[in-house]
């Protein structure tokens, strides 16, 4: 058996990871999760320990997503004896903005005003109690997928009246104040093992389709503007206990500063992190060994 499996679905994002386990020797398999199938009654783990890489983002690129199977895949290994990481409790949280924004306040960090419904009827009442302009977001969302700007209660109407509202695989909405980020720079601040490992400043703050891990470095054209750099210690600290509260391995938080007031607004929580888009040239340094060198040590800690 395989010390490591790697569980994921997009076939591109995690080239790098496979090049440092490469590097380091690690004994591992790669596992597409696109059209895996397992038996509640068997289907042991494919390896010692598991990490999970399955991107919420997955539902843009198939229906038949695998996001509420892969929970269910995760949880069975686990009950089997397996070392899951990232794992489905973690994965229940990343794919669910309501419950990320309620885990964020009970840790008494200030979040974007917010209503959520079930109904796309209800949206034009509680956008009221938000006031304009505000965003509607779906709760399950990837690379800014479901996100609407709205200035006035007469621009909401005519969509819900039209049937265009977004959606969101699980029918939960968000109604959600648009912060004016000062600066018009978002923070992503990455964690491994719960801790801090490093931040980026990426321009573009209010562009839905804004992916900081990778700054979307495809086909869109010009890259997302995006640097390193240090975050206020009580950012880390408070980003660190999220991290903690949520036992979230590896992943990132991100916060925009209310031009407002001069809040940190914490916002977002994404526990895949396929890290920043030509890592030696943005910070200096690739995470990826990082990552491999933590892994190894989880594995390591597995035969012991």
């Amino acid at each position: 058996m395989p010390e490591l499996a790697i569980l994921y679905e997009h076939p591109l994002w995690f080239e790098p990871l496979f090049a440092a386990l490469d590097r380091a020797g690690v004994d591992y398999v790669k596992l597409p999760v696109g059209d895996h199938a397992f038996d509640p009654e068997g289907s042991p783990p494919p390896a010692k320990v598991i990490f999970n890489r399955v991107a919420m983002s997955s539902f843009l690129r198939e229906p038949e997503h695998p996001l509420y199977y892969t929970m269910a895949l995760l949880d069975h290994w686990r009950r089997q004896g397996a070392t899951v990481l990232n794992g489905p409790e973690v994965m229940a949280i990343d794919s669910n903005k309501a419950r990320q924004l309620s885990l964020l306040s009970g840790l008494g960090l200030a979040v974007p005003r917010t209503r959520v419904v079930h109904r796309a009827a209800d949206l034009v009442k509680v956008a009221a109690e938000i006031g304009y302009p505000l965003l509607v977001k779906a709760n399950v969302g990837g690379s800014g997928a479901g996100i609407m700007r709205f200035d006035s209660e007469a621009e909401v109407a005519a969509v819900v009246g039209a049937g265009d509202a977004p959606s969101s695989v699980d029918r939960v909405l968000l109604v959600q104040e648009a912060v004016p980020a000062r600066g018009g720079v978002i923070w992503r601040l990455e964690t491994l093992d719960r801790r801090f490992l490093y931040a980026i400043a990426v321009d573009g703050a209010g562009q839905f389709d804004l992916c900081p891990a990778d700054a979307c470095d495809d086909d869109r054209g010009t890259p997302i503007a995006m640097r390193v750099f240090d975050p206020p210690a009580e950012i880390v600290a408070a980003v660190e206990r999220v991290a903690e509260a949520m036992d979230m391995d590896v992943g990132g938080v991100e916060v925009m500063v209310d031009d407002r007031d001069g809040t940190p607004k914490f916002y977002d929580i994404n526990a895949l992190s396929n890290f920043v888009a030509k890592p030696v040239e943005v910070l200096g340094w690739d995470p990826h060994d990082r990552l491999v060198t933590w892994l190894k040590d989880r594995i390591a800690g597995v035969r012991t």
